[in-house]
């Protein structure tokens, strides 16, 4: 379907596909209230598939919501393998490089709007590879899993950028992330929520005061 012939619902919702490097990826675009030609574009990425993780994340949709309260289009979709998304699980790589496919049918689609990029775990590795080459403006990770891939190959986040922490993370080594924070040349703003555990059970309303408070 093009972008251009999308049907919105009274949510101002619209479930698509776009093309991905291996097939058809499933894709759900909301339009902020209101609307302009500038509204920038968010795409939000979701946790590890091979663990459950679908856009329908509850940490994904606090993201969703809080980047349409800041007057974003939001974009959520389903990795290769996931839901309605045609392919399998890559490893983050092939991920990676349908987060930059959609963002090449996204710049066709609003010229001019700025790109923001969001992931969660392991949707903030997927980010982190594809925000060099997709030249995102603003770029959020959730929870990266700096232990468990080999981030120091990926090319340093250089636009401003935000890492959201909790320090009772019982999945990624929260201390890790705040040492990798420290050691970047271009710092990220950290928001660290020391009561927060993987899912933030409890902290959703923080995260989202937290980006409407410190995001623009």
């Amino acid at each position: 379907m093009r972008l251009d012939n999308l049907e919105f619902d009274k949510q101002n919702t619209a479930t698509t596909f776009m093309q991905g490097l291996a097939g058809d990826i499933e894709t759900v675009i909301t339009l902020p209230q209101p609307l302009t030609a500038s509204s920038p574009v968010v795409v939000i990425s979701h946790p590890h598939p091979l663990y459950g993780g679908t856009m329908t994340n509850k940490v994904v949709h606090i993201l969703h919501k809080t980047f349409s309260e800041l007057g974003a289009i939001t974009v959520r979709f389903n990795f290769r393998g996931v839901g309605e998304s045609a392919g399998e699980y890559n490893e983050g790589r092939g991920e990676a490089e349908d987060l930059q496919a959609i963002v090449e049918q996204l710049r066709k689609w609003r010229p001019l709007a700025a790109v923001w990029l969001a992931g969660f775990s392991f949707g903030a590795y997927v980010t982190a590879r594809a925000q060099a080459k997709v030249k995102a403006e603003k770029v959020l990770l959730v929870a990266p899993p700096v232990l468990m891939y080999d981030f120091d190959v990926i090319a340093e986040i250089k636009v401003p950028w935000f890492v959201i922490q909790g320090g009772q993370d019982e999945v990624i080594d929260a201390l890790a992330v705040k040492n990798w924070v420290s050691e970047r040349p271009n710092p990220p703003q950290l928001i660290w929520m020391e009561e927060a555990s993987h899912f933030f059970h409890g902290k959703l309303i923080d995260i989202k005061q937290a980006l409407l408070q410190n995001w623009l």
